[in-house]
């Protein structure tokens, strides 16, 4: 029988061999996958989002987010993750947002960054997050880095007009107060809590009481926007978008309440027609004769908030006799519906319908209830059709 002795292989062979079982060893315990071919390393379908480090490491690359990019009505406390290729070796370089959002991120899992934001997205709000780059970026294992930034965009929902009314509550808008249950976290400070809404005061009008409604979309609550709007030189179109929402968020966490009192106004079209202007629910002004619109010219009922208010008014238009008009100086002008506004105006008598929509009164008490009727005020106007 013809024995052969087995020999160790050629040194070159050997060299190669111990080069590949070394690597695979180093490769398995950085927790990558690597193949041993014909001496060389080779890593598990790197993406083009990464670059690999000095020594073969694995590329570096974003595996997913929450949200996606591109998402829609993302809530305002949602967490933001961001999953990696590899695990995370370095806390430099972190991901930033735009608008920037306060908060801190961590390490999630061996491969996860989460975001613990300290507020709020802002509502309505389109956000950027940028995953950095290069050696400034983020590190995976073996110090890879990701070739080129990612950057996500996401859409923050609109928050719910409940939250909307309890914070315009808590802040002295609305003729309502809100408590709360419990607590609030900052970072659920854009969203609705359990509490209770209660009147301020017991004398407002069954009229305008009736009008509120919580959780729904009304004119006391679009009349409280508009006054929050002008108090902050904001557009005032009554409608919360994101400049509101970060005013209203910041005054929340400042505790920042509104101290002026809170005014409505309530005009009677029976003859005798009056006005009647409550301060904080109760009348300061009552039983004011005016005069509201002639037939044909019939001042609106219903109730309308003040959306302009002017020391002086121009008023022009057409007469129900199709005569026209041209006032230069009308003074102390709040108009709530259209052309028509509370103001002052020279007549020989007050108390029947004698305008052309408007409800004027003696100039003297004009300038009494202008001071009292900024740009929100609810004026409720009522009474038999003309």
């Amino acid at each position: 029988m013809d024995y052969r002795i087995l020999q160790p292989p050629p040194r070159r062979h050997r060299i190669r061999w111990v080069a590949a079982v070394t690597l695979l060893v180093v490769g398995l315990a950085a927790g990558g996958v690597v193949v041993a071919r014909h001496g060389a390393t080779a890593s598990s379908h790197p993406s083009s989002s990464g670059t690999a480090a000095p020594g073969g490491a694995r590329a570096l690359s974003v595996v997913a987010t929450v949200p996606a990019s591109g998402a829609t009505g993302v809530p305002s406390d949602q967490v933001v993750t961001v999953r990696l290729s590899a695990p995370v070796a370095a806390a430099s370089g972190l991901p930033t947002f735009d608008p920037p959002v306060p908060g801190v991120w961590v390490r999630s899992g061996p491969t996860s960054l989460a975001f613990r934001a300290t507020a709020p997205f802002v509502p309505t709000t389109t956000e950027t997050l940028t995953i950095p780059a290069g050696p400034q970026g983020v590190r995976g294992g073996g110090g890879s880095t990701l070739a080129a930034p990612v950057t996500v965009t996401f859409a923050v929902a609109q928050a719910s007009t409940e939250r909307l009314q309890q914070l315009l509550a808590e802040l002295n808008y609305l003729p309502v107060s809100f408590t709360p249950s419990g607590p609030v976290a900052p970072v659920e400070s854009a969203t609705s809590q359990a509490g209770a809404f209660a009147w301020r005061w017991a004398g407002l009008p069954p009229d305008f009481t009736a009008l509120w409604t919580e959780g729904t979309e009304n004119v006391i609550t679009k009349a409280a926007l508009m006054s929050f709007e002008d108090a902050h030189g904001l557009q005032v179109d009554g409608i919360a978008g994101r400049q509101v929402w970060t005013a209203l968020l910041g005054d929340a966490a400042a505790g920042k309440v509104d101290t002026a009192p809170y005014t409505d106004v309530l005009v009677s079209k029976q003859v005798p027609q009056t006005l009647t202007l409550y301060e904080n629910g109760a009348p300061v002004l009552a039983d004011v004769a005016v005069n509201t619109g002639a037939p044909g010219a019939d001042t609106a009922d219903g109730t309308y908030p003040v959306f302009e208010h002017v020391r002086s008014s121009r008023m022009q238009g057409t007469n129900p006799d199709g005569t026209t008009y041209d006032d230069p100086n009308v003074p102390w002008a709040s108009y709530f519906n259209g052309g028509d506004a509370l103001h002052g105006f020279v007549r020989a008598s007050y108390g029947t319908p004698q305008s052309n929509g408007c409800v004027e009164m003696p100039v003297d008490v004009a300038a009494r209830v202008w001071p009292l009727t900024p740009i929100g005020t609810p004026v409720t106007v009522i009474g038999p059709p003309s």
